[in-house]
């Protein structure tokens, strides 16, 4: 299994940021924000030979936000393999069913390319998911929490860090259901691909603030 790297700084530095975003969001604070929600095109693909149209979408895009979702296990020691990769660009979400649309070498070379920028949060996991299913050396990735770590503040996971940089709330009520389905619903599909856009757009955000990301 190759040995997974993770580009994110490895100490911490003094960022001349206002104090906002410094400090630590409670999860009233975060409640109280407008809730955003991705509104542009999503391709869902669910067909190997949908899958290489599908990537050529993303041709040319330098940062793209990254998730995947796996089918919830509530058996202690049962785990599932990643059910859905999800990759956002600038004006596009791809939501990839991998059991329709196995993980393969297309996918494996572009999530190995130090040259496009993989943003997303807790992304060790889920490399390690889309490895059982085809070995690749990943390379390009960018965990948005440990870079926040790194820069010394006070909010890590994808929820406080849309309402820190973006001062907007993103739902997870769809974090549980079962993504293993074939036929995802409304609900899902616009889940997953607002995680992905929204990493995409913390990625930015904090890149334009002056936040180490260490690649971009």
């Amino acid at each position: 299994m190759p040995v997974i790297t993770v580009t994110h700084p490895s100490v911490k530095h003094k960022l001349n940021l206002p104090p906002e975003y410094l400090r630590k969001i409670s999860k009233e604070e975060i409640n109280s924000l407008p809730q955003a929600q991705y509104d542009g095109e999503i391709l869902l693909v669910c067909e190997t030979a949908g899958l290489g149209p599908a990537l050529a979408r993303l041709d040319g895009e330098r940062v793209l936000g990254f998730d995947t979702e796996t089918r919830p296990s509530f058996n202690k020691g049962t785990a599932h393999p990643p059910a859905l990769l999800q990759l956002a660009g600038a004006d596009l979400v791809i939501l990839i069913q991998l059991a329709l649309a196995p993980f393969n070498d297309a996918l494996a070379a572009l999530l190995a390319d130090a040259d496009i920028v993989k943003a997303g949060v807790a992304v060790r996991d889920d490399i390690k998911g889309l490895q059982r299913l085809l070995p690749f050396m990943p390379a390009g990735f960018i965990d948005l929490s440990e870079c926040a770590r790194g820069a010394g503040l006070e909010t890590f996971g994808l929820r406080p860090l849309a309402a820190n940089f973006l001062g907007v709330r993103i739902s997870k009520n769809a974090q549980c259901s079962n993504w293993g389905n074939q036929n995802l619903n409304a609900q899902q599909i616009r889940y997953a691909a607002t995680d992905a856009w929204i990493s995409r757009e913390i990625c930015l955000r904090m890149r334009s603030l002056g936040v180490d990301l260490r690649g971009l």
